[in-house]
């Protein structure tokens, strides 16, 4: 997600409640071949703030995930004895519908057919953790709203003060290095901005349509 609005946002959220596929490659890999998604015009009421149609949205996210569940269920039933496969996933639309017509609603609600690949990589064996750049100070409801709408979470990281003004691919980059350090293998890492994904630390990237920049 973009990150310059996202303080503002979580604050106001806290005090109401309390692309096709673009495949980013690891450092080992080819230049990817991107597919545009072609953002369709506002046609109904639930939209997000900037006019990207709801409806045409969770088509173009189901497209990613009909690439990914296929890789997984693959990669995790070949993971060798001992491995500790993971997967990793930023939260504000990749895992949550954070700009939707959900903007005054607690728990936000998951995206259903992300949510739905996640549960099952995680029975399949795959361990889950989110890496995001909101801020410590609500580490708890967002742990409380990813668990409250479904997802299984093995660890949750949150930008602390030491972190909070670092460059967010930095950042989320070494907080992959730490999942790495503790014994996991991350088979993929999903996010809907490049500094989600950027800087290794992942077998396989999957990145979810932001449009341009038009969606956090």
């Amino acid at each position: 997600m973009h990150r310059t609005a996202w303080t503002t946002r979580a604050v106001v959220t806290l005090a109401a409640a309390a692309t096709a596929l673009i495949a980013v490659p690891t450092a080992s890999q080819a230049a990817p071949r991107t597919v545009e998604v072609q953002s369709a015009v506002t046609s109904g009421a639930i939209t997000a703030p900037k006019g990207v149609d709801y409806t045409a949205w969770l088509h173009d996210v189901g497209s990613v995930v009909d690439v990914a569940r296929p890789y997984l269920k693959q990669r995790l039933a070949a993971s060798p004895a001992g491995e500790k496969p993971a997967i990793v996933l930023d939260i504000d639309n990749t895992s949550l519908e954070t700009d939707f017509h959900h903007f005054w609603t607690f728990p936000t609600p998951a995206i259903q057919s992300m949510r739905d690949m996640v549960r099952e990589a995680n029975a399949e064996g795959a361990a889950v953790f989110f890496v995001t750049a909101r801020p410590g100070i609500i580490e708890s409801p967002t742990s409380y709203n990813l668990k409250a709408v479904g997802y299984p979470v093995t660890g949750l990281y949150v930008r602390d003060l030491d972190d909070l003004f670092e460059n967010v691919s930095t950042y989320k980059t070494e907080k992959r290095a730490e999942i790495e350090a503790r014994g996991y293998t991350i088979v993929a890492n999903f996010g809907n901005n490049t500094t989600d994904l950027v800087g290794g630390h992942a077998e396989r990237t999957f990145k979810l349509p932001d449009y341009g920049g038009k969606l956090s």
